[in-house]
């Protein structure tokens, strides 16, 4: 596993829901981490300093309370460009097809854009699963942002997922939200395209606190 997938890994398994494995999850990607070369795993490492000793009782309330009641804070990723309408479904049946095309099952009882499902994908499939964050970078962002200013440690987690991205991050709301009206960056050409995905519209409704 190359640093890019290992962090990708890493993220995924720190955004779950920290449900009764979760020391052991924790002491495993904290080791993982102190063998990843680069800058990039800094910010994982330090929200693993951050949480370790924090009862999972206690973290798991402070997770739903992150991501399970704020829109603005979601971790499904179409929903920051599509909102609850009928683009949304679309948007997922072609995370479910890129899956699918790759010979990956996610598990049935999660939306296929779930972003640590989606990092998992980069992490087992490098190419199209980088390739599909790309083009979610802007959803990337907004959460970013959204958990900075919630003074989440979450944040330190996004901050690494963005950074493996190309293209500088946006400095600010306004910022991400014209980078979903016009696409990724131009550091993606050579990229293969997301299928099927054209630049997303930002979803006002779904920024919202």
């Amino acid at each position: 596993m190359n640093a890019t997938a290992l962090l990708h890994q890493a993220a995924s398994l720190l955004l779950r829901h920290p449900d009764d494995d979760w020391p052991q999850r924790l002491r495993a990607v904290t080791d993982a981490l102190t063998r990843a070369p680069g800058p990039h795993a800094a910010p994982l490492r330090r929200f693993c300093a951050t949480v370790t000793g924090t009862p999972a009782l206690d973290l798991s309330a402070r997770y739903v309370a992150t991501f399970d009641r704020s829109r603005r804070r979601t971790l499904h990723l179409t929903y920051y460009t599509d909102g609850d309408t009928r683009r949304r479904g679309r948007s997922l049946l072609r995370w479910q097809h890129l899956y699918r095309a790759h010979g990956w099952q996610p598990p049935a009882d999660e939306l296929p854009d779930f972003l640590p499902l989606a990092l998992e994908f980069a992490a087992r499939c490098p190419g199209p699963g980088r390739t599909a964050l790309q083009e979610h970078r802007a959803a990337l962002e907004l959460l970013r942002l959204a958990l900075r200013d919630h003074r989440s440690p979450y944040a330190d987690v996004l901050e690494a997922v963005c950074a493996t991205l190309p293209g500088a991050s946006p400095t600010d709301r306004a910022a991400a939200l014209r980078l979903a009206r016009t696409g990724p960056p131009t550091e993606t050409v050579g990229l293969p395209p997301f299928p099927g995905h054209a630049a997303p519209r930002p979803h006002e409704e779904a920024t919202a606190p």
